[in-house]
């Protein structure tokens, strides 16, 4: 690890009351957790078409947006 960034970890850490090993662990737990969200959401993807999602958009209101939803 990059000693700036080390650095940066053991103040964080000191300033949570935490350890470095646990600050480390949660910090990588939460990135795993995103990447294996990313890789879902992903294949999620892969299993739905055009013509399903142009059925579901077909059911929503044509109606002019509230005040201030214009944009």
């Amino acid at each position: 690890m990059p000693d700036p960034l080390a650095k940066q970890v053991e103040e964080f850490a000191r300033q949570e009351k935490v350890s470095v090993d646990q600050l480390v662990s949660i910090a990588l737990a939460y990135q795993v957790s995103a990447w294996r969200k990313r890789d879902a959401i992903g294949e999620r993807g892969k299993r739905h078409t055009w013509n399903k999602f142009d059925r579901v958009m077909a059911k929503v209101r044509d109606v002019p947006p509230l005040p201030g939803d214009e944009k």
